[in-house]
């Protein structure tokens, strides 16, 4: 599970994609959520606004990444 580490208390679902290097671009991410394809703690988000914070687990495609605050 790969780690992300953040500052301030969230990130946006699409930023915590590209950031995470699992979309290449903004467009690719929203893409990616819009059809469903991307869980929240287990759950699919189909907002990419959706603010994610310390301790949430993203899921793609068996890929996951876990969301850290310093």
């Amino acid at each position: 599970m790969q780690e992300l580490k953040i500052e301030g208390e969230y990130i946006q679902l699409d930023k915590a994609l590209k950031l995470g290097e699992i979309a290449q671009t903004g467009g690719h991410a929203k893409i990616l959520i819009l059809e469903g394809e991307v869980k929240v703690n287990g759950e699919v988000e189909l907002r990419r606004g959706k603010k994610l914070r310390d301790g949430d687990i993203v899921e793609i495609d068996g890929e996951k990444i876990m969301i850290k605050g310093i």
